[in-house]
């Protein structure tokens, strides 16, 4: 394929680059056009998207000589929409989408279809929408996998068999991700919930993945319960967050606690006795992944699936990537295997936790 003459982010869609807003355009075919758009949703609900999936994408986009443009919506569904407007007329002829709510998403995706594009439903599905394939992590074995994780914190602080009360926080309530864990770690709590092992504790959604309400949201938890919350299925490491500064800033000790994304602070928590456990899935492979099955569709070739996933009735061809628990057992495989920086998580206060 044809490689192009890089162009700058500002020439491709015209917006100001901010760093949340940023717009990341290479190897342009002409100024303002690119075969691949990616759509990311936002900088703030997990660090992820800019730190993992924008350079995986780039990194992929590159070696294989496509062009593309790289937007982000700062969590403005509506921005999003615009954004894959721009890339439309500007020629794209693959969207890999990263869903904020349904409606834009589905109003997306028909946009795309009507100009011959093809999309990769990336990370999250639009259940019900008309993309051509989903690509993502198992999304019910990351909640699997944080719910063990709870029942481990608990087992390992001595709260187990003391009837623990078990409170749920969430993901977005637009986000079909959202339910996946939470059937996950469901699966694992409730059977502990209906034997009386364990209390349920409150149980809500977080709009929007928001950090900041998720820490309003868990402090009102707290009241409700009189403080006596022993475990948290937080369902990533930035909602997770959100109940360690809670409970610090209450002077209460440390509970058992999931996450997810393998986020440095995610670690630092982990390392110092205030999170039990994250979910690593390696956006490093699943953007190769999504890069690959745009070169294929700009080739007219069929992608790379391991399966199907149900699509209101129908089967949407996907590529799932299984997901690993990270714990302080073995934390370290995120630093050996490049995922991480071990200088950007063992500084400061958190440097004499690390091994």
């Amino acid at each position: 394929m044809t490689k192009f003459v890089l162009v700058l982010a500002v020439a491709v869609v015209g917006v100001a680059t901010t760093v949340s807003g940023a717009v990341a355009g290479g190897q342009g075919k002409a100024q303002g056009s690119a075969d691949v758009c990616f759509l990311l949703p936002d900088p703030k609900t997990s660090v992820r998207w800019e730190t993992q999936d924008r350079p995986a994408f780039i990194a992929a986009a590159k070696k294989a000589g496509v062009s593309y443009v790289v937007t982000n919506a700062d969590g403005d569904a509506q921005k999003q929409r615009s954004q894959a407007d721009q890339c439309l007329a500007n020629g794209a002829k693959v969207v890999v989408l990263v869903s904020l709510d349904f409606g834009s998403s589905l109003a997306i995706e028909k946009a795309a279809k009507s100009k011959g594009a093809k999309i990769i439903e990336y990370d999250r599905q639009v259940v019900g929408g008309v993309g051509d394939i989903y690509m993502s992590f198992e999304g019910k074995r990351v909640g699997v996998l944080q719910g063990q994780g709870v029942v481990r914190g608990l087992k390992a602080n001595g709260k187990y068999d003391d009837d623990p009360v078990v409170a749920r926080l969430n993901g977005g309530p637009t986000d079909n991700n959202s339910y996946l864990f939470k059937s996950g770690y469901d699966s694992v709590l409730n059977p502990l919930f209906k034997n009386g092992t364990f209390k349920k504790g409150p149980n809500q959604f977080v709009p929007g993945w928001d950090n900041q309400k998720a820490r309003t949201i868990f402090e009102q938890m707290l009241v409700r319960a009189g403080n006596k919350i022993d475990g948290v299925a937080a369902a990533n490491d930035g909602l997770a967050n959100a109940v360690v500064t809670a409970l610090k800033a209450k002077k209460l000790k440390p509970v058992a606690l999931s996450g997810q994304d393998a986020t440095e602070l995610g670690v630092q928590n982990i390392i110092s006795g205030w999170q039990t456990m994250t979910v690593w899935k390696d956006q490093r492979k699943l953007g190769r992944q999504a890069v690959a099955a745009a070169v294929s569709f700009l080739n007219n070739r069929k992608p790379k699936t391991t399966g199907t996933v149900p699509n209101k009735g129908k089967r949407l061809p996907a590529y799932i990537i299984q997901p690993v628990y990270i714990g302080k057992s073995n934390y370290t495989t995120l630093f050996t295997s490049g995922y991480l920086k071990k200088s950007n998580v063992c500084r400061g206060e958190y440097k004499k936790y690390c091994k």
